[in-house]
């Protein structure tokens, strides 16, 4: 029986082609011809200010850290169910991650919750959109500018969803996405840093070229380069631009077969959901298709469920351990609040296979053995 991966890296268009082509050009460092039409890709299709690529989401993460001044001390007010970069970028520059408990409709930040969590010491918010759905950002831009706080979006899942009309990643101060391989739009690794506030745009060019104005020097603008700032090689290499590019001219097409096999699935295990067996997302239009997953009555439910599949030839995974109860979550930051649903969800969460390659009959498969598990029950 075929296995039915997780995820699967692929190929939709010129992805090769234009490798060869970089590599024929003779420009394979940073921000060669591929990376500044990924720029401008971005730019346009999401309506930001400035868009630079990086060589992965943290690093963009990172950059955003140094860009928000953040020093040792401050605060960030950040869920605990996230990847470990979205707190990670600011630890490294002494600060204090504050954990902020998530809803349990979308898994995304409690913006009810965000106002108690600010102290004097606190200098951002990094709401986090969820497998692509889209925090309440209304509120929590409101919330900033009452309190004179930036806000740095983790959109490493949501490029191409939107919040009324506009792009994620595009609202905060701030964007952060990711093209690593388990992605919608892959480059193996890749980021990318949107920059929204034009305040800060001129910075955000030094800091990712080492601390240096080399990019003025090859746009003319000045005689000669030199280190003015702190930074480091943030730059991807052009190899990852030609690549990149090349997925971002299907883009709407992969983010239509996401959605589709995300709605396959919903109509498929609506049964089970009525039937109390398990819950489904919320998604709705706003959403790319990023992620599908079910919520299961307890860990014991999920991990029988996860061996039942496997033994099928089907790879589930689960999600988060979330930060504040791992190792450097405690050592490096506190809570805000009792953290009672990213508690619960967290151990009950079991994401199903998605990637562009999946056909119907893959999907009715996976569909049919959740089902059968049922059954047996």
């Amino acid at each position: 029986m075929k296995p039915i991966p997780f995820n699967k890296p692929f190929i939709i268009g010129h992805e090769l082609d234009y490798i060869a082509n970089a590599v024929a050009q003779g420009h394979l460092s940073g921000d060669g011809g591929y990376t500044k039409s990924c720029h401008r890709w971005f730019e346009e299709k999401l309506g930001v200010r400035r868009a630079l690529l990086t060589h992965s989401c943290t690093a963009a993460l990172e950059m955003a850290a140094i860009l928000c001044d953040i020093r040792p001390g401050d605060e960030v007010i950040l869920p605990s169910y996230t990847f470990v970069s979205t707190a990670n970028a600011f630890v490294l520059r002494g600060a204090v991650p504050v954990f902020v408990d998530i809803r349990s409709d979308n898994l995304n930040i409690d913006e009810t919750l965000i106002e108690a969590a600010i102290t004097p010491r606190t200098r951002a918010i990094v709401p986090v959109h969820y497998a692509g759905v889209p925090c309440e950002m209304d509120a929590i831009m409101a919330i900033a500018q009452r309190h004179q706080l930036l806000v740095v979006e983790d959109a490493a899942q949501a490029l191409l969803s939107t919040c009324k009309g506009r792009a994620l990643g595009s609202i905060g101060h701030f964007g952060c996405l990711s093209f690593h391989e388990t992605k919608n739009i892959i480059s193996g690794e890749g980021g990318a840093l949107l920059v929204n506030d034009e305040r800060f745009a001129e910075r955000a060019e030094i800091v990712r070229e080492k601390g240096t104005n080399r990019s003025q020097f090859f746009r003319g603008e000045v005689d000669k380069y030199t280190w003015v700032d702190i930074g480091s090689s943030y730059l991807p290499s052009e190899l990852i631009g030609a690549f990149l590019y090349a997925q971002l001219e299907h883009a709407d097409q992969i983010t239509a077969k996401r959605c589709h096999i995300c709605t396959a699935y919903a109509a498929q295990l609506a049964s089970l959901q009525q039937a109390g067996k398990l819950r489904l997302p919320a998604f709705d239009g706003d959403s790319n298709g990023h992620m599908y997953y079910v919520i299961l009555d307890s860990l014991e439910t999920r991990t029988k469920l996860i061996a039942h599949l496997k033994a099928q030839g089907i790879h589930p995974v689960f999600h988060y351990v979330p930060l504040h109860s791992s190792p450097a979550g405690r050592k490096y930051g506190r809570t805000a609040s009792a953290m009672t649903v990213t508690d619960g969800l967290s151990e009950r969460l079991l994401r199903l296979p998605l990637h562009y390659e999946m056909s119907d009959e893959d999907i009715a498969r996976v569909s049919a053995a959740i089902h059968d598990f049922f059954i047996r029950g």
